[in-house]
């Protein structure tokens, strides 16, 4: 297994008005992190803040090329992300104890915080299709290059982990320095990790290994 020491690239935030940062994600173009009672968008460049979309926002945020899906409380919504409006509803694994939210293969990826596990759901159900099991709190998920990660965060210890979709092996752990938790975690499908800054407010760019330019 690898290990690293986070390299934190840029940081971002905090943003008006929004004092927790929960889920993260990124659609090409812009980033987003949920504040709990709305989507904001920024400029992942600058920092600057951008559009914000009024929907309840407590958790995990992902981007499936055309849609945002966002936990609030014990339901996935699907999200139009130039209106806010919301599309659909699904039901969430957890009931309410759901954390980090990605998508890849076609399917949601939803963390679940407290339980240490990862489902892979039916976008248009809900179904649980697969779990994989961890030995740590899980705070976000995402998918890079075929590559599954989440992010932990127990006490003042947070760390980006990779880990095997089939068994939940670790096969990586990028460790964050001490106090800085992550409580949301996405790729800008390159070089970066996004990672929820959780009270602090504030989103970090965190270089992903091996990817240095130098």
């Amino acid at each position: 297994m690898r290990r690293s020491a986070a390299k934190i690239v840029q940081e971002y935030g905090p943003f008006p008005g929004a004092g927790q940062v929960h889920g993260v994600s990124y659609d090409g173009r812009h980033a987003w992190c949920a504040v709990g009672d709305r989507l904001q968008a920024f400029d992942p460049a600058s920092g600057t803040p951008l559009h914000s979309l009024e929907v309840a926002a407590d958790a995990g945020t992902a981007f499936d090329g055309r849609h945002l899906f966002q936990l609030a409380g014990d339901r996935i919504l699907k999200v139009d992300p130039e209106t806010g409006h919301v599309l659909a509803t699904i039901p969430a694994p957890g009931g309410g104890g759901d954390s980090g939210l990605a998508w890849a293969e076609g399917t949601l990826w939803v963390g679940q915080y407290r339980d240490r596990k990862i489902h892979q759901i039916d976008p248009a159900t809900g179904e649980i299709l697969r779990t994989v099991e961890s030995n740590r709190f899980v705070t976000g998920v995402t998918w890079v290059d075929g590559e599954l990660w989440h992010a932990t965060w127990e006490g003042d210890e947070s760390e980006l982990r990779r880990v095997d979709p089939r068994t939940g092996e670790v096969l990586e752990r990028v460790v964050m320095p001490p106090g800085v938790g992550v409580s949301g975690l996405e790729s800008d499908g390159g070089d970066r990790f996004f990672c929820g800054g959780g009270k602090s407010g504030k989103v970090r760019a965190v270089r992903r290994p091996g990817r240095d330019r130098s």
